[in-house]
C-alpha cells in the first residue's frame, strides 16, 4: 500500500506549480502550439508519470497501472458512445435523411442564429440530460455541420451550450456521485445545485447565441432566447428541487424546445439571419417535405432517444449489469493507494474497478439504435458492417487521443495531484466559496467528466466547508455548477467536437475559441455563489 503525500518538496506553491504541469502542458501544446492532439497527449500524460513517480513518489507500477487504467475507461464508455453516435450520423448522411432532417429544422425558423438555440442548447441539453459523456457534443456538433455551419462554429457552440445540463446530465448521475463521495443529503444537493445553476439558465442562451451573432444579432432574437432560458428555468427548479436530479434536464430541456417552437408559429425577427459564417451557405429556403418524409428523417433520432432514455432507467441498466457486466480489480492498483488527509477526513483506501459492462454502457444503445436506424432506412447489413468499420477507421487518432487524456486524468488522481491542486484553493478563507466553483471546473476541465469532478473533489468540498464553518451543501453543489463551465474546455471534449465535424487537427482552434468563455462564466459562477453564501436573502435559498 502506497500513501498519497500532497506537498512532496515541501513548499505548497512548488508541489501545486508541479502538479498542474501536466495539464499546462496539454492545454499549451494543444491550444498555443497548434500540436496535433494525440501527440499533445501523449507529452502531458509523460509529463505526469515523471511527475507522479518521481515528485508524488508513487510506486511505477502504479502509475502504470493508473495511466492503462485510464486509457481502457477512455474507450469504455466514453470513445464508445463517441464512435456509435458518430456511426448513426454516417448512416443518416448516407441515406440522404439527414439532409431532410436539416431542411424540416430549416421550415421551423431559417434563422441561423434561432437553430443554435434549438439545436445546441434546446437538443444538446435534451441529449444531455438523457446520455451525458460527451454524446450531445458528437450529436449537436454532427447536426450543426449538416445545417451548414463551418467546423469551427458547429463544435465551439456545442461546447458552450452543453454546460448548465451537465451536472443533472445523464439522468442525474454528477449529482448522485457528489452524494455517494461527500455523504451529504441527496436532496438538498439537488436544490444547492439548482439555485446555484438557476440564473445561468438564462445567461447561458443569450450567452451561446452573442458567440454566434455579436450583442446586435442577439438581441434582434431576445424574445425568443428569453424564452428559451425561463422555460428551461422554471420546470427545472421544480423538478431538481421536489423529485430530485434525475429527470431535470430532460424535462426542462422539453419544455424550453417546445416553448420556442409554438413562439416562433406566432413571431419571427424583423431580419432573418442567414449567414453561417461558412464560405457557401447551405440554401436556408427549405423545400416542403410533405409530414410523412419529415417523420421519416426524424425517426433515427426518436429511436435515439428512445434507446438512451431506455438505457438510462436504473431498472433496465442494473438488469443488464447483473447478466454481463464483468468487474476487474486493476491489478497493482486497486486499494493500494490510500487518500489521507487533509483531502479526506479520514484515510481511505481508492478502489480502481474497470467495468467491463459492454452491454449496459450507454455506447451500446446508441450503437442499438443506429443498427435499428439502418435497417429502417433499407440498409443491408452487409452495408451496415462496413459503415461501422468505416466510422472506426475516421475516428481512430480521436478514440487515441481521448483514451490518453483520460489516462493522464486518472494518473494525477491516483497520484494525488489533484487533491495537491484542490487543497490551494482550500487555502483562500473566506474567499473559498468563489473558489469552490473553480475547484469544480478544474476538475471538469482536466478530467472531461462532471461526475469524475464530483467524485475526486466532493468530499474534500465538504471537509473545507466545514472547516471554514460554510454550508457543506453549497460549497459542495458549487463543485458541480463550476465544473460545467469547465466541460467547453475539457481536452477530451474538444477532440469530441473536432471528430463529430470532420476537422482532426485543430483542436488548439477550437480551444482557442471556447476558453475565455469556460473561464468567463466559471468565475460568474463562483462569484453567485460568493453571493449566496453571505448576501442575504439569497444566502436562505438552499436549507441547512
Amino acid at each position: 500500500m502506497w500513501s498519497q503525500g500532497y506537498d512532496p518538496l515541501g513548499n505548497a506553491v512548488l508541489s501545486t506549480l508541479l502538479a498542474a504541469t501536466p495539464i499546462i502542458i496539454l492545454l499549451t501544446t494543444l491550444g498555443w502550439l497548434k500540436w496535433k492532439a494525440h501527440l499533445a497527449a501523449l507529452t502531458g500524460l509523460a509529463t505526469a508519470l515523471i511527475i507522479a513517480v518521481l515528485v508524488f513518489g508513487m510506486p511505477v507500477s502504479m502509475a502504470a497501472s493508473a495511466a492503462v487504467y485510464g486509457a481502457a475507461f477512455g474507450l469504455l464508455p466514453i470513445g464508445y458512445i463517441v464512435l456509435n453516435a458518430l456511426y448513426l450520423y454516417n448512416l443518416c448522411n448516407e441515406s440522404g435523411l439527414f439532409k431532410t432532417l436539416r431542411e424540416s429544422i430549416t421550415s421551423v425558423t431559417p434563422d441561423r442564429r434561432l437553430q443554435v438555440l434549438l439545436v445546441a442548447f434546446g437538443f444538446g441539453a435534451f441529449m444531455e440530460g438523457g446520455a451525458g459523456l460527451g454524446a450531445p457534443i458528437a450529436v449537436v456538433a454532427a447536426m450543426m455541420i449538416g445545417l451548414g455551419f463551418p467546423p469551427l462554429a458547429a463544435s465551439g457552440l456545442a461546447l458552450v451550450a452543453n454546460t448548465i445540463p451537465v451536472p443533472f446530465g445523464a439522468l442525474g448521475t454528477p449529482i448522485v456521485t457528489l452524494q455517494a463521495v461527500s455523504q451529504l443529503d441527496l436532496m438538498k444537493l439537488s436544490i444547492a445545485t439548482a439555485w446555484q445553476l438557476a440564473p445561468f439558465c438564462i445567461i447561458v442562451p443569450f450567452w451561446v447565441v452573442w458567440v454566434f451573432a455579436g450583442f446586435q444579432g442577439t438581441m434582434a432574437v431576445w424574445p425568443a432566447i428569453l424564452l428559451a432560458g425561463v422555460a428551461y428555468v422554471i420546470p427545472l427548479q421544480l423538478v431538481a428541487i421536489n423529485h430530485g436530479p434525475w429527470l431535470a434536464s430532460v424535462i426542462a430541456s422539453l419544455v424550453s424546445m417546445g416553448s420556442v417552437v409554438l413562439l416562433l408559429r406566432v413571431w419571427h425577427p424583423k431580419e432573418i439571419w442567414t449567414s453561417t459564417g461558412a464560405e457557401k451557405n447551405i440554401e436556408t429556403k427549405a423545400p416542403n417535405h410533405a409530414p410523412g418524409e419529415v417523420l421519416r428523417a426524424w425517426t433515427p433520432w426518436i429511436i435515439l432517444t428512445v434507446c438512451v432514455l431506455i438505457w438510462g432507467v436504473p431498472e433496465f441498466s442494473a438488469l443488464l449489469n447483473r447478466l454481463t457486466t464483468v468487474r476487474i480489480n486493476v491489478p497493482g492498483l486497486h486499494n493500494l493507494v490510500q487518500r489521507v488527509p487533509p483531502a479526506v477526513a479520514v484515510a481511505r483506501l481508492e478502489p480502481a474497478v474497470f467495468n467491463l459492462n459492454w452491454l449496459a454502457a450507454a455506447g451500446t444503445g446508441i450503437l442499438v439504435s443506429a443498427i435499428i436506424s439502418g435497417l429502417f432506412m433499407g440498409f443491408s447489413l452487409s452495408k451496415i458492417v462496413g459503415m461501422y468499420g468505416k466510422t472506426i477507421y475516421n475516428v481512430r487518432f480521436a478514440l487515441l487521443t481521448i483514451s490518453t487524456m483520460v489516462a493522464l486524468g486518472f494518473t494525477t488522481r491516483y497520484a494525488g495531484m489533484d487533491a495537491t491542486i484542490g487543497l490551494a484553493f482550500a487555502g483562500t478563507g473566506a474567499l473559498y466559496p468563489f473558489f469552490s466553483a473553480l475547484v469544480g471546473w478544474l476538475g471538469v476541465a482536466s478530467s472531461g467528466s462532471n461526475a469524475s469532478s464530483n467524485a475526486l473533489f466532493g468530499s474534500q468540498q465538504r471537509i473545507t466547508a466545514e472547516s471554514l464553518g460554510l454550508d457543506p451543501n453549497m460549497m459542495a453543489a458549487a463543485n458541480a455548477s463550476g465544473g460545467c463551465m469547465g466541460k467547453m474546455v475539457s481536452p477530451q471534449s474538444i477532440v469530441i467536437g473536432s471528430t463529430a465535424t470532420n476537422w482532426h487537427g485543430h483542436e488548439g482552434d477550437i480551444l482557442r475559441y471556447v476558453f475565455l468563455h469556460s473561464l468567463a462564466l466559471a468565475c460568474l459562477m463562483g462569484l453567485w455563489v460568493l453571493i449566496m453564501t453571505y448576501i442575504y436573502p439569497f444566502s436562505t435559498l438552499v436549507p441547512r
